[in-house]
């Protein structure tokens, strides 16, 4: 039996035609979210799709909740076949692949429509194919909805209410870049670390999606939420390269298929979940809708961070990404 880097199963059943072999893969999932998120449920339906549609030849065995480590450790071990299937975001993966940085590019979609048509396109699928140099399989992009700014210093209506605000982020240069360009004082901190930095003031805002916020409780320690929608938290669906390459062509189209319907899930709970979000924790934390003269001097701010980033993501990318992205 061939090392292949995860745990393979081979069980024999012998019958009047002779001898017909039947594998199991058993693949470990990894991802950092708590259970209830839109994107943890989507790793849910995913796995069920997988079981289903290999007739059980493969068994996803998911690790929720930063079980396995922080999106930077999952990316590590995925690399090395640690771990067999992650979600990271394109951020974190930035550390490794810098045409990820595209995807943290402060106001580049500015809807849903545009996220799909960069996301889902031409674009998204070159962004993809770049991480075989990392020895990972791209497959598909999810995300987790478009991020909003939280603080416990002032409302944010513009780029001067960051002035000197401590702001927790990814392990993501492009977002420290951004935050740095706006004025804030940014921290990369590990995400199941983010509620006690707020809580002891190591930092005094952060920014991430609703279902984080909620799921996370951020909102227990943060007096204001800002509706900035100036990201689109984009994660990469992505396989350690040697277990997808000694998959058989028919489960790799079983696993390819159903990564599609895990993320289509993951944007469909999301957006279900957003409105229930708001309605809830409205009376725990201020929210406020930001202007178009606060979302105007926002993008303003961001050029530099396009000047900075373009050579490293190539030109010709990032001008293709915006103009799909416009449409």
């Amino acid at each position: 039996m061939k090392n292949l880097g995860f745990t393979l199963a081979t069980v024999f059943a012998v019958g009047f035609g002779g001898m017909a072999a039947a594998q199991e893969f058993r693949l470990t999932f990894a991802h950092v979210l708590t259970e209830s998120t839109p994107n943890a449920r989507a790793a849910e339906t995913f796995k069920a799709e997988v079981e289903k549609n290999s007739g059980g030849r493969i068994a996803i065995d998911i690790r929720p909740a930063a079980m396995l480590g922080g999106d930077v450790e999952i990316i590590e071990q995925t690399q090395m076949g640690l771990i067999h299937i992650a979600i990271p975001p394109t951020g974190n993966l930035a550390n490794f692949n810098e045409k990820m940085y595209l995807f943290d590019l402060p106001f580049l979609m500015a809807d849903e429509a545009a996220m799909m048509r960069l996301l889902d396109g031409e674009v998204g699928a070159e962004m993809l194919a770049t991480l075989e140099s990392n020895n990972l399989m791209g497959l598909s992009l999810w995300g987790a909805g478009f991020r909003q700014m939280t603080n416990n210093i002032r409302p944010i209506t513009g780029p001067a209410d960051l002035a000197g605000t401590k702001m927790r982020t990814l392990q993501a240069p492009a977002i420290l870049a951004t935050y740095r360009a706006f004025g804030a004082n940014p921290t990369a901190m590990a995400y199941a670390e983010v509620y006690n930095g707020l809580q002891q003031g190591v930092v005094e805002g952060q920014e991430n999606p609703f279902a984080n916020i909620y799921s996370m409780k951020f909102y227990e320690v943060q007096k204001y939420l800002t509706v900035t929608n100036h990201s689109y938290h984009t994660y990469a669906a992505v396989m350690h390269k040697p277990t997808w390459d000694s998959l058989p062509d028919d489960l790799k189209k079983v696993v390819q298929d159903a990564l599609v319907v895990g993320r289509d899930a993951g944007r469909t709970y999301t957006a279900e979940d957003e409105a229930k979000i708001i309605a809830e924790i409205q009376d725990e934390i201020e929210i406020l809708e930001l202007s178009p003269e606060g979302r105007e001097a926002f993008i303003k701010a961001s050029e530099p961070i396009y000047e900075e980033f373009r050579s490293k993501i190539t030109p010709e990318l990032m001008d293709r990404a915006i103009a799909a992205a416009k449409g």
